[in-house]
């Protein structure tokens, strides 16, 4: 014999009258922190193309001065200066609530205030994307074409891109891309950096899942051909062993390890993307502050949406580094 339910109203049965027990829980899963966007200084735009500058020193002379030589020649030191820029780039989310359901009573709730706020963490979430993808900038054309700001991986380019002259460019040691990944590399990709910068500069590597179980290995295996076990002290009355790497400390820098959103990285397949930043080189520059407005109700309910345009800076590609794959 089939049993009724409490959905089936239209044939009779003893669990037609249960009532039902949805508890006032809404549970949203989905990776939601944007440490690239939330850590960058934030700086304000007053065009969509937005510039700044870059020099740099010339190569340190040895040769000396011969004894009364007069001064023949005379140097522009202004003569290798560029101009970087970015465009900005508009993100939109768009909410709607129907005038019933903002009148019945819903698990969550289902109300307008609560699509405006998911409107506004799905809109980070489209910032942070941007600011990890390979994507090149873009002007308008009145064609289809938006505005399009150049990400992080298209910046930290050794060849590229071709506005950002030569000199200026991610040194290709910055950047791993093939070969096994070990603390020596890591350690090699730190070096480069501070070739360029000349200071030991707080870093912070945005990693994504697989990049940071490799590192975190650095504290179980010695960084050699044979990975052999390292040795570790352990105190005996602690109740923890600590074999996550959150603070890495070299020669030439310390790194914060801070987890990528996985939804945000270049490369969700692999999950073996990251990029080594150096804070005091990269901004965010709003031309329009993120913001929330309502349209007209035509009689169906509330609408409106959550918009912001802002573009990248970063003042220079060569003070950063990036990952791409391990093995």
């Amino acid at each position: 014999m089939s049993f009724s339910n409490t959905y089936d109203t239209t044939n009779p049965g003893s669990a037609v009258s249960n009532r039902e027990d949805l508890t006032d829980v809404l549970t949203i899963l989905a990776p939601e922190e944007t440490p690239i966007l939330s850590s960058a200084n934030r700086k304000s735009a007053s065009s969509t193309f937005v510039e700044w500058t870059i020099d740099s020193l010339s190569a340190p002379s040895t040769g000396g001065i011969d004894e009364g030589a007069d001064v023949g020649t005379f140097t522009d030191q202004f003569a290798g200066r560029a101009r970087l820029g970015n465009y900005v780039q508009k993100f939109r989310r768009s909410y709607q609530v129907s005038d019933l359901q903002e009148a019945v009573d819903s698990v969550g709730p289902a109300k307008f205030a609560q699509a405006e706020a998911m409107a506004m963490r799905e809109l980070k979430r489209d910032i942070e994307a941007t600011l990890c993808s390979t994507n090149d900038r873009a002007a308008e054309d009145g064609a289809g074409q938006a505005y399009k700001l150049r990400g992080l991986g298209d910046w930290i380019d050794s060849a590229g891109p071709a506005d950002v002259p030569a000199g200026f460019r991610t040194p290709a040691g910055s950047i791993h891309s093939t070969g096994d990944f070990s603390e020596d590399t890591l350690n090699d990709l730190i070096t480069s950096a501070y070739r360029v910068t000349g200071s030991t500069n707080n870093l912070t590597l945005f990693a994504d899942t697989a990049l940071r179980r490799k590192i975190s290995d650095f504290s179980r295996t010695a960084s050699a051909a044979d990975h052999t076990v390292r040795s570790v002290n352990y105190d005996g009355n602690s109740a923890q062993l600590k074999l996550s790497v959150e603070l890495y400390q070299s020669d030439n820098g310390i790194v914060s390890i801070v987890n990528m959103n996985p939804d945000c990285a270049p490369d969700t397949t692999n999950k073996d993307s990251g990029y080594l930043i150096n804070p005091e080189y990269y901004g965010i520059h709003e031309l329009i502050p993120v913001g929330s407005t309502r349209l007209e109700n035509g009689g169906g309910g509330e609408r409106g949406y959550v918009d912001c345009t802002l573009t990248l800076g970063v003042y220079h590609p060569g003070a950063h580094g990036k990952i791409t794959a391990i093995a």
